[in-house]
């Protein structure tokens, strides 16, 4: 019996001597815990602007590909798109502005001529 409570008390010192070390060592380093959060947040709302901008990019890039599409089908590259037309380009235009604004975006997509 007595060397059970030998071999118990070796096993508690012995857990209590990890505990104290590592609590220690993790203690030393818990300042990092903030900090990682952090530039988590960061390079998360990065991400998130990055693929507002691309995504505006995107839009207005479909939309003069579509502009330069209907100029190539028409006979001799004349544009047949009415003043209505191309207004209504330069509106989905700044609609896709505005959508990236109120994302949180601080770019400016600029208007096709």
């Amino acid at each position: 019996m007595l060397e059970k409570a030998d071999h118990i008390m070796a096993t508690y010192v012995d857990a209590a001597d990890k505990f104290g070390r590592s609590a220690n060592e993790f203690l030393q380093h818990v300042n990092l815990l903030p900090q990682a959060w952090n530039a988590y947040q960061q390079a998360m709302a990065a991400s998130a602007e990055l693929r507002t901008v691309l995504d505006t990019g995107d839009e207005t890039l479909r939309i003069l590909m579509a502009r330069l599409e209907q100029a190539v089908s028409t006979p001799f590259g004349t544009p047949v798109s009415s003043e209505k037309k191309l207004e209504a380009l330069k509106a989905e235009v700044m609609k896709a502005s505005a959508a990236s604004a109120g994302a949180g975006s601080t770019n400016v997509v600029k208007t096709l001529p």
